[in-house]
């Protein structure tokens, strides 16, 4: 049986590589000859800037480590010792702190721009599947990073989220003492936060980014007219007709991306690296103190609207196992989109008046909660944090209806520049 030759058979140090490891194959299959669709747009560049900020909050994340103790008595003084006596510790600091805003930022908008697009749509259901568990394993890791500088409102943020399971009827009390390892967040609890963060949930969030840019290279990208560029290829060469490599255009692309990022991410850090209070808290200052409750305990501002949400949920029966449950709720019901969306184009260019109203108004709605989440509570913002939190179940649960009502218009053939 003759032997095929390798495609990719390269010659000198290289080949001595490429006979041990795929390493050509991988340039050519997954950048220099990765076709993607030629009409990309700003939207677009939100995926390459989650994977930059992830690359920033591992390696500040390693050295910090270096210098961190995770023990109630220690945690906080260790990170003042970062602060003030570690060569460019400052610098680290603050690039890890804004590094996690800033991961929300465009991890939000990625999501919104794969609903815009309809980016979760056949045959990519399992791409927007890993990108939520994506979300949720950063939301687990962004906790545990928040609890670690052991400052007041560190405390009191830890002692209210791992109360949340203290609600579950039954096995609550016994399951928020056994994630504690105490009866109140205590140096056990901070162990294991600490742990959770630099260990156990990077591995798993590595693993989930590899899973989703394998099946997104599998399948190959959406675009924002939402038609496929493989149904249309060269019968000489079998490259879509409307694809280009990912390498040298989209990678020179992005590179301008990241330049404007970069410019705004350094201008935050040297200029306001507090972020006016959302980054890093004032009550954060101050060490942790069981005995002096902030005067407003708040989350960090990229939870603002599931917190809103628990607080909109009254309590019935003495318990708030309801608002607990809307709150989860509201992430479990992403995992379904690919399923409740049934409009006959993906593409909000092509879809109607009503599709377009509709998600205008969520982004909206998503900003109004996030900001209610944050403030005091008052009457009239709870009242408001309902109405809110009931839009954003409907904007999903009742999508399989309304999607299918939109008026929409024919998509092209081919994609448009």
């Amino acid at each position: 049986m003759p032997i095929t030759p390798n495609p990719y058979k390269t010659t000198g140090f290289l080949g001595w590589i490429d006979d041990r490891f795929p390493l050509t194959k991988l340039w050519k299959d997954h950048l220099s000859e990765y076709y993607a669709p030629k009409n990309f747009n700003f939207w677009y560049f939100f995926g390459s800037l989650a994977l930059l900020v992830l690359v920033n909050q591992l390696l500040t994340g390693i050295f910090l480590t270096m210098n961190y103790k995770p023990a109630a008595d220690a945690a906080f003084d260790s990170v003042q010792y970062i602060m003030r006596d570690v060569p460019w510790g400052w610098l680290l600091r603050y690039m890890h702190a804004a590094g996690a805003s800033a991961f929300f930022i465009v991890v939000y908008l990625h999501m919104f721009r794969g609903i815009l697009y309809g980016s979760h749509r056949k045959p990519r259901e399992l791409i927007w599947i890993f990108g939520t568990l994506i979300f949720l394993c950063l939301m687990a890791e962004a906790f545990c990073g928040y609890v670690l500088p052991w400052g007041n409102m560190s405390y009191w943020g830890a002692e209210v989220i791992i109360s949340l399971f203290g609600t579950i009827p039954y096995v609550g009390h016994a399951l928020q003492v056994w994630i504690q390892g105490d009866f109140a967040p205590a140096d056990a609890t901070l162990n294991r936060l600490f742990s959770l963060h630099v260990i156990a949930l990077p591995f798993v969030l590595v693993a989930l980014v590899v899973l989703h840019l394998m099946a997104l290279h599998e399948v190959g990208s959406n675009n924002p007219d939402g038609i496929e560029i493989k149904k249309k290829k060269d019968p000489a060469t079998g490259i879509p007709l409307d694809g280009i490599p990912f390498h040298p255009y989209y990678t020179v692309k992005d590179l301008v991306g990241v330049g404007v990022f970069l410019i705004l991410f350094s201008a935050v850090i040297f200029f306001a690296p507090t972020g006016a209070n959302l980054v890093l808290e004032k009550p954060n200052f101050i060490p942790a103190d069981p005995q002096v409750t902030p005067p407003e305990i708040t989350p960090a501002w990229y939870f603002g609207v599931f917190y809103a949400m628990l607080r909109a949920v009254p309590a019935f029966l003495h318990t708030q196992i309801w608002g607990v449950l809307v709150m989860f709720g509201a992430v479990v019901i992403l995992f379904f989109l690919p399923w409740l969306d049934r409009s006959p184009v993906k593409s909000i260019r092509y879809k109607g008046a009503l599709f377009k109203t509709l998600v205008v108004l969520f982004a909206l709605d998503f900003v109004l909660l996030n900001y209610l989440g944050m403030q005091p509570v008052n009457p009239t913002r709870t009242l408001i944090a309902r109405f809110g939190t009931i839009y954003y179940y409907f904007f999903f649960l009742a999508m399989p209806w309304y999607s299918r009502l939109d008026k929409t218009k024919p998509e092209p053939e081919r994609v448009t520049s």
